[in-house]
């Protein structure tokens, strides 16, 4: 059974993408055995309750530096025995060594098309705002692994999301969560989960 550490910063909707599928058996043969916020009292926690899941808030204000906080993290995710980290929302910066214990088995799922609209800056509404400034008509989710830079690991999966004229930037994420980011995150675990994804330098292959 595959073991699953879901990294979360806010409300959890993709957090709850991945509880319910895997209650549904859309996500065959895992469990998330960890969730952890940086951030206290947010409501990604209490889905985790809700669902009987162990969470934990490790967050840098608690901590004398930042190394002091990536050890605490990588420790505490160690501790936990997953297999594969998921990104659900967590807006901290994952720390190499982490990066490196858990080479390809970290996910991120970001919302864009990447290589649009990503990389330093990007995150949240401000994608969506970046999208609508430039005019786009289709824009999207990726879910990709994670390496050393932002937004720059192996892409698994994407999803096009057609951009409406009268979108504003809360319309368009919320349409990109229901319409691609809660599907293809799922997917991309399932995959992962039955052993069908292979990672060969850059690129992804499913099998």
């Amino acid at each position: 059974m595959l073991k699953i550490a879901v990294l979360v910063s806010g409300g959890g909707t993709n957090l709850q993408a991945i509880i319910d599928a895997i209650a549904d058996k859309t996500i065959a043969d895992a469990r998330i055995c960890l969730v952890i916020s940086n951030n206290r009292g947010v409501y990604a926690l209490e889905r985790a309750r809700r669902a009987g899941i162990e969470e934990r808030v490790i967050s840098p204000s608690d901590y004398p530096s930042r190394a002091h906080f990536h050890k605490a993290l990588l420790g505490a995710v160690q501790e936990s025995g997953a297999d594969l980290v998921v990104l659900a929302g967590f807006l901290c910066t994952i720390p190499e060594e982490m990066v490196k214990a858990y080479e390809n088995r970290i996910l991120n799922i970001h919302p864009s098309l990447i290589p649009s609209f990503c990389g330093k800056g990007y995150y949240g509404l401000k994608v969506h705002e970046a999208a609508l400034e430039r005019g786009v008509r289709i824009s999207g989710a990726t879910v990709h692994f994670v390496d050393c830079g932002t937004d720059t690991g192996p892409i698994l999966l994407q999803k096009a999301v057609e951009v409406l004229p009268d979108d504003t930037p809360k319309t368009l994420q919320l349409r990109i969560m229901q319409e691609a980011e809660w599907k293809i995150l799922p997917q991309a675990i399932d995959l992962i989960a039955r052993g069908r994804v292979v990672v060969e330098g850059r690129k992804v292959k499913i099998l």
